[in-house]
C-alpha cells in the first residue's frame, strides 16, 4: 500500500525541503521505493537532489496544467529517490488551474498511476497556503509539520492546522496529522525548548522525535546535490534515518511514533 505524506508549513526557512530529500533518502535506504514531488516555485527539492531547473524543459507544471502523464517527468538521483521535478513555472499554477473545476484534485490525480509504482510519495509544499498546499494536502494520507525552533516560526501554526482542518472537512476527510518535527534544534538553549514547549501546549500539537539538530552538513548536503545521507556519517543524517525507521514501522505495524521527551529544565 503506497502511502503519501505531504511536509507543509507555509513558513519558509524550517527545513521543509530538507526534511523530504533527507527523510526520503533514508527511506530508500530502507528498501522502500520513494518519489519526492517539488510543488514549490522556487524548486529547492529539484536543486537539493542534483538537477538544475533552469534546464529541465518539463516539470510537475506541465503534469499539473496539461495532459502531460507524470511518468514522463520523472528523474533519478544519486540519492536512490526519484524526483517529480518543479521550475519556476510553477508560479503560474494557481493562476492556471484557479478557474478549473476540481483544482484541488490535480495533483491526486497526477499521482494515481503512479502509486502501483512506489511504496512512499513524499510532497513537498510550498511556503504558502495556496492552491499548490491545498494540492499537496488533498493528495495526503498524513501530513508532517517541520517546525524550527524559534519564536517566530510557530506564527502562522495556528492557520495552517485550520487549514488542515478545512481539508479534512471538505476534499480529504481521511488526511491525518502525524504531528510536528523539531528541526534546526539546539537542546543547549533554553529558548529552543520553550519554543517546543508553547506550541506543544497552545495547539496540542504532537512532537515527534528525534528532532532534527541544527549542524552545517545539511547546507554542504545541498550545495553537492545529494542528500544528508551522503558522504561522511553525521548526526542529522543518523536523525532522518531514525524518523524513517519509526515511519516504516507505523506504516507496517501500526506502531506509534515516539513522542519527544519532556521538554522541562
Amino acid at each position: 500500500m503506497t502511502r503519501v505524506l505531504a511536509v507543509a508549513n507555509q513558513k519558509g526557512g524550517v527545513a521543509k525541503t530538507t526534511t523530504v530529500a533527507s527523510l526520503g533518502a533514508a527511506l530508500a535506504a530502507l528498501d522502500q521505493r520513494v518519489l519526492v514531488v517539488d510543488l514549490d516555485p522556487q524548486a529547492c527539492l529539484t536543486f537539493s537532489l542534483g538537477h538544475n531547473p533552469d534546464r529541465l524543459e518539463k516539470s510537475v507544471f506541465d503534469v499539473l496544467t496539461s495532459d502531460m502523464h507524470a511518468k514522463e517527468v520523472l528523474l533519478d538521483t544519486s540519492d536512490g529517490v526519484t524526483l517529480l521535478p518543479a521550475t519556476i513555472d510553477l508560479a503560474g499554477a494557481d493562476a492556471v488551474l484557479l478557474m478549473r473545476p476540481g483544482r484541488e484534485f490535480a495533483l491526486k490525480r497526477a499521482l494515481a498511476p503512479l502509486r502501483e509504482q512506489f511504496d512512499v510519495i513524499l510532497i513537498d509544499c510550498p511556503p504558502s497556503l495556496g492552491i499548490m498546499t491545498l494540492n499537496g494536502l488533498t493528495a495526503a494520507d498524513a501530513v508532517l509539520v517541520p517546525l524550527q525552533c524559534e519564536t517566530l516560526a510557530h506564527r502562522g501554526v495556528g492557520q495552517l492546522l485550520r487549514t488542515v482542518r478545512e481539508v479534512q472537512q471538505i476534499t480529504n476527510p481521511d488526511l491525518q496529522l502525524l504531528g510536528a518535527l523539531p528541526t534546526l534544534y539546539d537542546a543547549r538553549t533554553t529558548h529552543a525548548r520553550d519554543v517546543l514547549a508553547d506550541v506543544s501546549d497552545r495547539y496540542g500539537l504532537s512532537l515527534l522525535s528525534p528532532a532534527i539538530p541544527r549542524t552545517i552538513r545539511f547546507a554542504e548536503a545541498t550545495a553537492s546535490g545529494a542528500t544528508v545521507l551522503a558522504g561522511r556519517k553525521n548526526k542529522g543524517g543518523e536523525a532522518y534515518v531514525d524518523l524513517a525507521k519509526q515511519l516504516v514501522d507505523h506504516w507496517r505495524n501500526g506502531a506509534k511514533l515516539r513522542p519527544l521527551a519532556a521538554l522541562s529544565n
